[in-house]
């Protein structure tokens, strides 16, 4: 019992440090990923900022300090979500056919996928923190490890939501156009660029099914936490920061459960 429990550990870690190795020498993927957020903050943020602003925490809140949490999380949504691909890459080359027949169990293949884009997506969100300076965010060493946890628990969750839909994918070109038509309104419902608390009743009401909608409310509340006052804050808050981590808990398990047990029964 302890033995393969041995070798399914390490067969996590191996599958978690190919991922991470994958990520890290790709320097060129490093780089283009801070252009995204950039693009939104700077251009996107800025242009919209005049017309905004005033409305947001009585006007004691910037544009782009209001979107910002929204793009943190979608740096963390685009890189965990689409880390699932390379289960279809792998299988479309072969290489998944080899792990299957590795000695450890399939259950640690997925835990391994889920730890290694989780790692890189929260990697990948931490650079998107470099910003905060530049837009006037001051966030203490408290601060950012806690927006560290939250966009690990973020990435967890939208990891194995990617890895639910990759493991019955056949193409790679089948689950880029699945995820595109899931990713964009999951993202653009979630409140990264409006108040959800301002919207329409249909609007609020589909944006509670909306699992990034969770992560965006709880990284605007700490990341704005000490930058804003608590009259703004409480204006612009959807639901306590605990609710929004037991929802994303939830949701990490809904999706890992029959994720896990789809990789398992692969052939």
């Amino acid at each position: 019992m302890m033995g393969r429990l041995q070798r399914d550990l390490r067969g996590i870690y191996t599958i978690w440090y190919r991922d991470v190795l994958r990520f890290v020498r790709d320097r060129v993927r490093i780089v283009a990923s801070l252009a995204q957020p950039a693009l939104y903050l700077f251009v996107f943020g800025a242009g919209l900022a005049p017309a905004i602003s005033a409305g947001l925490g009585g006007g004691q809140i910037d544009f782009t300090q209001f979107v910002f949490p929204g793009i943190l999380a979608m740096a963390v949504l685009f890189t965990s979500i689409f880390s699932a691909i390379s289960i279809v890459w792998d299988r479309e080359f072969g290489f998944l056919k080899e792990v299957m027949v590795a000695p450890v169990s399939r259950t640690a293949v997925a835990l391994g996928k889920v730890a290694g884009g989780s790692t890189v997506a929260v990697f990948q969100g931490s650079l998107v923190l470099i910003f905060a300076p530049v837009l006037g965010i001051s966030l203490s060493v408290g601060q950012i490890l806690l927006i560290i946890a939250l966009m690990l628990l973020l990435a967890a969750m939208m990891t194995a939501l990617g890895i639910l839909v990759a493991v019955r994918q056949r193409t790679l070109e089948g689950f880029q156009v699945l995820m595109n038509f899931l990713v964009l309104p999951m993202f653009f419902l979630s409140g990264a660029f409006f108040p959800l608390n301002s919207a329409p009743t249909w609007l609020r009401t589909l944006s509670r099914l909306d699992p990034m909608a969770y992560g965006v409310d709880a990284l605007r509340q700490v990341v704005l936490g000490q930058n804003v006052s608590e009259a703004a804050l409480q204006e612009l808050r959807v639901f306590p920061i605990g609710f929004d981590v037991a929802i994303m808990a939830g949701l990490t398990v809904l999706f890992l459960t029959p994720a896990v047990w789809l990789f398992s029964r692969q052939d």
